[in-house]
């Protein structure tokens, strides 16, 4: 079986094959692949091709031994002469043609000569050829093959290469896709361990979608060992899980894994500029699958062809994608119990799937690919930590709690980033700092260390911060405080970190609103402090007021509207506003939204103005160094003093390093250890 499945995988080579089977033996059944599609007679194509060859070789001999080319002065001294040889000379349209007769010591030797004649000339010429004295001139006409080759040439030459391309096109679609040619092939690719070199063992965060996968997998390698109870093998395994969860990278596992040749097809490979050609793909597709059983097909983004038919606007037409759908519900109805081809599609927007996809017999299994939790994400981060030098102080378990709601391929990258900020900082090995700043820089971007503020956009920010690091110290339904910088990060000119203690399924009415008093903090303490207030908070309002929308249309948190969803279906997919209440309901949430954040901004700024000593600390702690951790924000609200060193003195201890070698005359110590501006990291 193993051999069979391995030839059934390569590209099929032309080859011809004697009638028997082995040793003589007659064949078992007829080989339905060596029949091919019949296609147009090549007998008038060819015939075609064999009369243009004879005229233009004939053409080509005959201006080959035309002779040699002269000038009408040369040819009048030869005849002056008296070596041109009587009754030689012919006249026609394009040329003088005569015989040239060279005495040599062995005797007389003949060779052609010609003057070519063009319209310009041809008058001078046939006058002056008339004056010599005693010639005898020939005229010779042009022949009608020649007159009829210049005339229909071209023509006949264009209707040929015509006919060439559509034998060509018609031969090479062999009945997928007409007059097509191979654009209703399918263009999908078969995957195999070697090519792939993904196994489980690369798979990890997701075990309950790898053992529904794995039992499929020992289904394709012992059908018996399920049918011997009645079972059938599943038709379609529908993998759904938010983008960078690992979808794709498990049906690499599953090519991996399988012994059986792999399909693989992204959904947009259905889609080309010419109507049916989709469908013509599917149709091709399916029909190599069954002849290649058993086998899988591995369908990449679905919902590119498989959306809810009927959705959205349309102008009336024929709808292409409709029609490719239409042709995957066909063929995967069409599969026989014994077919033993299995259909794996991979989608984020199930919820916009055509219902006839996605019902069982078509698409037997639903696997979600959840986000992983704190247990898989250490398992992903020490799959990923493989391929690098880490440092005797990384701690992957302290990163996997560090890192919720982060996706398998988010976490890649932060494995990624670390080492090469590692390695451009030429260290041996990637330290626990990079780490660090590698879950900063893809969660919220790249710090913006060399950027200079002004010291009053400075102390704006840092009192923005403030106020936020603050309360998120001071409540404790809200999420630990875990850093704070005024270092700019991304779009922002600052930030301040949480780090969940736990993996969040859900959200409290407690956290939900101290997440809004937290949001809340920044404009109320930059506000205080400036007397003035600044666009920075626009994410914090846009947050806020996000959060109290999801409470009341889709929560049921409001005590007014009571324990109704608002939201409609998904808007997505319609050109229409799906608004199922009335303008006074739509009046009482607006009314319901406002209440929640004026409540929590309220609150808010009633904590901040207790604590305002606090707030000015940790502002200007921030100034002076930049970035605080957790420990050292509550140190600071405690009144306890900070004792390590600040940007400027570490700028100090380095500076006299440098310049020390190379001390110029007048230079004073002050000059030496001149600070840098606010906001400005260390060199």
């Amino acid at each position: 079986m193993n051999d069979l499945n391995q030839q059934r995988t390569e590209e099929p080579q032309p080859e011809t094959k004697k009638p028997g089977g082995p040793n003589g033996a007659p064949p078992s059944k007829p080989d339905k692949t060596a029949a091919t599609p019949a296609g147009p007679s090549r007998g008038l194509f060819g015939f075609v091709m064999i009369l243009l060859m004879i005229m233009m070789l004939f053409m080509f001999l005959s201006n080959a031994t035309s002779g040699q080319k002269i000038t009408w002065q040369q040819f009048k001294v030869h005849y002056n002469n008296g070596e041109i040889e009587d009754n030689s000379v012919i006249y026609s349209e394009t040329a003088v043609r005569a015989v040239l007769i060279k005495a040599d010591p062995t005797g007389e030797k003949k060779s052609p000569v010609q003057v070519a004649v063009n319209s310009h000339t041809g008058e001078y010429i046939a006058q002056e050829l008339n004056e010599l004295p005693g010639i005898q001139v020939k005229n010779q006409g042009t022949s009608p093959w020649l007159n009829l080759l210049y005339v229909f040439g071209p023509f006949i030459l264009i209707i040929a290469l015509i006919w060439f391309l559509i034998a060509r096109g018609m031969r090479a679609a062999g009945g997928g896709g007409g007059m097509l040619g191979s654009f209703g092939k399918s263009k999908h690719r078969t995957l195999t361990k070697e090519m792939t070199g993904i196994t489980f063992k690369d798979v990890a965060g997701i075990e309950e979608a790898k053992e529904e996968v794995t039992e499929i997998i020992e289904f394709l390698k012992n059908p018996k060992k399920f049918t011997r109870l009645g079972g059938r093998i599943p038709r379609g395994v529908l993998l759904v899980g938010q983008p960078g969860c690992g979808k794709t990278l498990l049906a690499k596992a599953i090519a991996g894994e399988a012994d059986v040749p792999f399909f693989s097809i992204s959904g947009s490979d259905f889609v080309e500029m010419f109507v049916g050609v989709g469908a013509s793909r599917v149709r091709d597709l399916f029909k190599q699958a069954k002849e290649s059983s058993p086998c899988i097909i591995f369908l990449d983004e679905i919902d590119a062809v498989g959306r809810r038919r009927g959705s959205g606007f349309s102008s009336g037409g024929n709808d292409e994608r409709e029609q490719t759908l239409n042709a995957i519900l066909v063929e995967m109805d069409g599969f026989a119990s014994g077919d033993g081809v299995i259909v794996i599609a991979a989608t984020n927007r199930s919820d916009v799937l055509d219902p006839a996809l996605v019902r069982p017999g078509r698409f037997d299994r639903q696997i979600t690919v959840p986000l992983p939790d704190v247990k898989g994400r250490l398992e992903i981060l020490r799959v990923h930590a493989k391929k690098i030098k880490l440092g005797p102080d990384v701690n992957l378990e302290k990163i996997a709690r560090g890192t919720p709601m982060f996706s398998g391929a988010d976490l890649s990258a932060i494995i990624n980033e670390a080492a090469i900020g590692a390695t451009m900082q030429n260290k041996d090995f990637v330290e626990h700092e990079d780490f660090e700043e590698a879950r900063d820089k893809v969660k919220f971007g790249r710090a913006k260390k060399s950027r200079v503020r002004e010291d009053d956009e400075n102390k704006l920010v840092a009192y923005h911060e403030a106020g936020h690091a603050v309360l998120q110290a001071l409540l404790k339904d809200s999420d630990p405080l875990h850093k704070v910088t005024i270092i700019p990060r991304g779009a922002s000119g600052g930030a301040t970190f949480s780090l969940p203690e736990k993996d969040r399924m859900g959200y409290s009415l407690k956290w939900l609103l101290a997440t809004m008093r937290v949001v809340c903090g920044g404009r109320i303490a930059e506000q205080k402090a400036m007397s003035d207030v600044s666009s920075g908070a626009a994410q914090d309002i846009a947050q806020a007021t996000q959060l109290a929308r999801a409470m009341i249309l889709e929560w049921g948190m409001s005590p007014r509207l009571g324990f109704v969803k608002y939201t409609g279906s998904d808007t997505q997919e319609y050109y229409q506003s799906d608004r199922e209440y009335s303008e006074a309901t739509a009046k009482l949430i607006d009314e319901e939204i406002r209440r929640l954040v004026d409540e929590a901004y309220a609150e808010a700024e009633r904590m901040l103005l207790e604590h305002w000593d606090q707030v000015i600390n940790v502002a200007e702690a921030l100034l002076k160094y930049e970035t605080l951790t957790a420990d050292e924000v509550h140190q600071i609200m405690r009144g306890e003093p900070m004792d390590r060193p600040t940007v400027a003195d570490l700028l100090k201890a380095e500076r006299p390093k440098k310049v020390a070698p190379e001390t110029r005359t007048g230079d004073t110590a002050e000059d030496a250890e001149t600070e840098l501006p606010p906001g400005t990291a260390p060199a």
